[in-house]
């Protein structure tokens, strides 16, 4: 049984969601990349306790994490058995339902069926009897809304959720939940986005919003922002500042194409990198400190392989602001790369 740290919610800042009561730490734990086959269960269960001895309340999770879909959600059910049960009260346990985590036709997607039965497989692998925020993972585009959210203000009133969100949805989407869940009577309390300095879809103004930006949709809706991928899949992390290394994301085709990796996004990284360590620090904390310099970001979400690079992120949060003059230069290289994997799975509909 871990003991945790006396000190751990003073090492951490957090941030209130939006207009809602749900504070989370600025930093939060994704277990989307590390967590399942093939790491070693000991590594997975000291990066979760070391992020929660630094105050990271926040392990956030979908039910096709893994690999094999699940499996993150299984580890964490593991570690929570076996070293927080006592501590589940200062958890924010997060969970999603939309992309494929199962055979059939209920298998993914937004519809009733999927979201609820993808809820209570949540719960049994991670032994709990409710998660803090169900997730409508991404826009469906032929399910109607009315029936997402109305899902996912079952899982409220059941109790087996106590709040909803919403991941991945463009600002014309994100308007028409926002109406439709206050049409339902649910009230949705937090937006889980991609962002990025390599990627910044969620300040553009989209015309279909009426010349408003995603996060200018969220501000006026009262929800809060948690950004996922803010390392730009790891390229914004310095490991391929001098080519792409054998055990790397790129090197395995995954989540990172090589082909993101042109010379005109390295050259922008590089000088992103001298920024960074002008400011002493590391191109990773950087990119998160640049994320939430935006008072309408309540967290970033980091995803971590080993307790070395979870301390490198959580250097993040002492960071100083940033100035007007490195505001300045970051902007100039600051550019989208093209590196928005889910654009055209949800936040381009």
């Amino acid at each position: 049984m871990h003991v945790p740290a006396a000190d751990r919610h003073a090492r951490m800042t957090y941030r209130r969601a939006g207009r809602s009561g749900l504070d989370l730490p600025v930093v939060s734990l994704g277990l989307w990349q590390n967590f399942g086959d093939p790491q070693a269960f000991e590594t997975q269960r000291a990066v979760v306790l070391e992020a929660f001895d630094a105050g990271v309340t926040h392990l956030d999770l979908a039910n096709n994490y893994g690999p094999p879909p699940g499996a993150a959600e299984e580890v964490l059910g593991r570690i929570l058995a076996r070293d927080l049960t006592h501590h589940r009260d200062e958890l924010v346990i997060t969970t999603k339902a939309g992309y494929r985590a199962w055979e059939g036709p209920y298998g993914e997607f937004g519809s009733r069926a999927s979201v609820l039965a993808s809820l209570d497989r949540s719960l049994r692998r991670i032994g709990v009897d409710h998660v803090d925020v169900m997730y409508s993972h991404r826009f469906d585009p032929r399910t109607p809304l009315e029936e997402t959210l109305g899902a996912l203000r079952t899982a409220v009133d059941s109790g087996k959720a106590l709040y909803a969100g919403i991941s991945s949805y463009s600002a014309r989407r994100t308007r028409e939940a926002v109406a439709v869940a206050g049409d339902l009577g649910l009230r949705l309390v937090v937006h889980q986005p991609s962002y990025s300095m390599l990627n910044r879809w969620v300040e553009q103004p989209q015309q279909d919003a009426g010349g408003a930006s995603l996060l200018d949709v969220v501000e006026e809706a009262g929800l809060g922002v948690v950004a996922f991928s803010p390392l730009a899949q790891g390229m914004l992390t310095g490991k391929y500042l001098d080519g792409v290394p054998e055990t790397s994301r790129a090197a395995r085709g995954s989540s990172l194409p090589r082909s993101y990796l042109t010379p005109e996004a390295l050259d922008h990284v590089r000088a992103l990198d001298a920024v960074a360590r002008e400011r002493g620090q590391t191109l990773a904390q950087l990119a998160l400190t640049w994320v939430l310099r935006d008072h309408r970001v309540t967290s970033v979400l980091i995803g971590a392989s080993s307790t070395r690079q979870l301390r490198d992120n959580l250097g993040a949060v002492a960071a100083a602001p940033l100035s007007d003059d490195e505001l300045a230069r970051i902007e100039a290289h600051a550019v989208d790369s093209g590196v928005n994997l889910w654009g055209p799975r949800s936040s381009d509909l």
